[in-house]
């Protein structure tokens, strides 16, 4: 196996332990952190044991190696294709030198998590929760007080860690924020040793070919589905 095959499993089992809510065969972030959860297996045990998990009611997003196919107790919400990828080439990422004129980037925390969650529900980059920023360092730039773009850590693993919520406002697009942010999210990821990897859906090729510019390269093409639990 690949280390990073069934990701959110993973990581809700090892360096993220500490955020998962679990029975049996399934897993699953702490609501107000995350609403991504996993299966150790895509079984019909497997979802039964996500089912009592949820209790009587509850929405999951979900990472599946296969496109998701119908299944009793289950509403399919929304999903796409999603490429994992990778980052592979160091050579790609410029480097910043002394003369560039870069926006101030800021660390993120507990009391910028108003203003993340209104960002990230205006350009929806992914879920993005209360609690999610402590899932890892976020970065962001500010313009006049304003929030206008953003780029963190989420999904951990030994050895790798997601770089996410890569958005900008679309008022302050052009600006070249999202790749300044994510070039530095890379930056601190490799400091430590470890190997950043990135999901994004398949059809924001803006997004996809942004990410092959910074060195990162599709591994295998995912699933995401969004379920909910009749």
């Amino acid at each position: 196996m690949h280390p990073l095959d069934n990701v959110i499993w993973k990581a809700l089992t090892t360096r993220q332990a500490e955020f998962a809510e679990s029975f049996n065969l399934a897993r699953r972030f702490m609501p107000e952190v995350s609403p991504l959860a996993a299966l150790s297996e895509p079984t019909s045990e497997g979802y039964e044991s996500l089912a009592t998990l949820l209790g009587t009611q509850g929405t999951v997003g979900l990472f599946l190696e296969m496109p998701y196919r119908p299944r009793p107790g289950w509403s399919f919400v929304a999903g796409a294709p999603m490429p994992e990828m990778v980052y592979e080439d160091a050579s790609a990422a410029p480097s910043r030198s002394s003369s560039d004129s870069y926006p101030e980037i800021v660390e993120l925390g507990a009391a910028d998590s108003p203003d993340m969650m209104s960002l990230t529900a205006l350009t929806k980059p992914g879920p993005f929760n209360k609690r999610t920023h402590e899932l890892g360092t976020y970065l962001g730039i500010r313009r006049d007080g304003k929030l206008v773009a953003m780029a963190g850590e989420r999904l951990k693993v030994p050895g790798y860690t997601e770089v996410s919520a890569i958005c900008t406002h679309p008022e302050h697009t052009g600006h070249g924020y999202a790749r300044i942010l994510t070039n530095e999210v890379v930056k601190r990821i490799r400091s430590r040793g470890e190997t950043p990897y990135l999901h994004v859906r398949e059809d924001n090729v803006r997004a996809v070919e942004l990410y092959e510019r910074l060195g990162f390269r599709q591994r295998v093409l995912l699933h995401f589905a969004v379920l909910r639990k009749e």
